[in-house]
């Protein structure tokens, strides 16, 4: 049996990422969505996440149930070992990752291949401001902050999605496409 591949989709704040997921699990019922841990409440909407308190995060972090974890805007974030599971299986697998950790992402998932989402700057405020999550302040901050680039040396396809959803879910189905193929 052959060992799943796995896919980091990453992108700034807005460009869709959780949107194009659902899609993509839509159009794959197969792709395992792996589900991260954040240290926010599961009320705030968005991808299927499980919301703990700091205090179990680390916790969990220290008990090694995390393949992976990071920070970022006040948040902690972790991808279950259990996503190993899904890859010994055979199953493709996806999670929401940032570039930030990408190069840990692919020490603990070899062969790991990512999905960089991006859209136009209009097109992220807009969709900010539609999960109503943030002030138009706040949302501005987001837009106009600095986003580390994707590390070099990692198998990276960028896809834009700031045209229709179709669009942009048929090139993410293409690269796995390419991939099995």
């Amino acid at each position: 049996m052959r060992w799943g591949r796995i896919y980091a989709v990453v992108g700034a704040s807005g460009v869709g990422k959780d949107t194009v997921m659902a899609a993509l699990a839509k159009a794959r019922p197969e792709l395992h969505w792996v589900r991260r841990v954040i240290t926010r409440p599961e009320t705030a909407g968005g991808e299927p996440f499980e919301g703990v308190s700091l205090a179990a995060f680390e916790a969990r972090r220290n008990a090694g149930e995390f393949a992976l974890s990071w920070e970022a805007h006040g948040l902690h974030y972790g991808i279950p070992v259990t996503a190993h599971v899904a890859l010994s299986e055979g199953r493709d697998a996806m999670f929401n990752g940032s570039r930030a950790m990408l190069r840990e992402a692919q020490t603990a998932f070899p062969g790991m291949q990512v999905l960089h989402i991006t859209a136009d700057a209009a097109v992220r405020a807009a969709r900010l401001a539609a999960r109503g999550r943030e002030t138009p302040d706040e949302i501005a901050r987001r837009i106009a902050r600095t986003t580390p680039p994707v590390p070099s040396g990692l198998s990276v396809t960028e896809i834009d999605n700031s045209c229709p959803l179709e669009r942009s879910v048929a090139a993410c189905l293409a690269v796995l496409d390419l991939e099995t193929a």
